[in-house]
């Protein structure tokens, strides 16, 4: 089966180039389950239910999110009531919503699908990223071998350590949160398929996704500028990860931008 894996969907541009492209990237690639990052759906910052359902609405079949979580209050109740949507596992108890999911897809197989926010350089003071997947994967296990982890993370080093913890235990680590596509996709020695960052579906010319003007400023002078989802030359950013759904190894991950 083939998964599709969208990284962080930015603002209106985000969704207009997913409503332009998504549909022709999924019968090319025949693609059995979408999941995309939506954390900065909504103005760049965070996701309300109307984006998440926009969102569902151009095909995709699974949102998960990162740091961003909370910065939109309306989306609380939303994460308790959809299975489709999943914030990182890793928020202490008493958070709002779920860290993982299964999922039919397109093709009947289940589909895990887990989230979980990296330490390193973020705002929260969370649990551990490493343990709460073996948290995970004792509920999912039963269920499916076929599993994706979008790991949202600042650091390269996290990411890339998640890989290797995982390797083995779910079909793909996915990173996600810098916005930045890297070009180290590759099949992991146990069968699971690793890119350090999807990249950003959203616009290019930026600095990832806002204004560029306004990030300079803000270099330059050391003050505080209000940021600015930037307009135009939007990308849709992804790979798509081949696996056997009787073993949940990946064998093939293809890294794509389509604008």
């Amino acid at each position: 089966m083939n998964i599709l894996c969208i990284g962080d969907i930015v603002g209106r541009p985000g969704r207009a180039v997913l409503a332009k492209v998504l549909s022709g990237v999924k019968k090319e690639y025949a693609v059995d389950f979408t999941m995309a990052n939506g954390e900065n759906a909504a103005g760049g910052s965070g996701i309300l239910p109307q984006q998440a359902e926009e969102i569902f609405g151009l095909g995709v079949d699974a949102i998960t999110l990162g740091d961003h979580v909370w910065d939109r209050s309306g989306i609380h109740v939303y994460l308790e009531g959809s299975s489709r949507i999943i914030r990182p596992a890793n928020f202490p108890d008493g958070a709002p919503g779920r860290g993982w999911t299964v999922m039919e897809a397109a093709n009947g197989i289940k589909v895990g699908l887990i989230n979980l926010l990296g330490r390193t350089f973020m705002r929260y003071n969370i649990d551990c990223p490493f343990r709460a997947l073996d948290r995970a994967l004792a509920d999912i296990g039963s269920q499916t071998p076929v599993v994706v982890l979008d790991m949202h993370a600042e650091t390269t080093s996290e990411k890339v350590a998640m890989g290797y913890w995982a390797n083995g235990r779910v079909s793909a680590v996915v990173g996600t949160h810098t916005h930045i596509q890297t070009a180290d996709e590759r099949i992991l020695s146990e069968g699971t398929a690793y890119i350090t960052d999807l990249g950003m579906s959203g616009p290019y010319d930026s600095v990832i996704g806002q204004v560029k003007e306004k990030i300079l400023k803000r270099f330059l002078t050391s003050l505080p500028h209000k940021f600015e989802v930037a307009q135009g030359d939007a990308k849709l950013c992804a790979v798509v990860v081949s696996v056997d759904e009787k073993t949940g190894r990946a064998s093939r991950i293809i890294r794509l931008q389509q604008g």
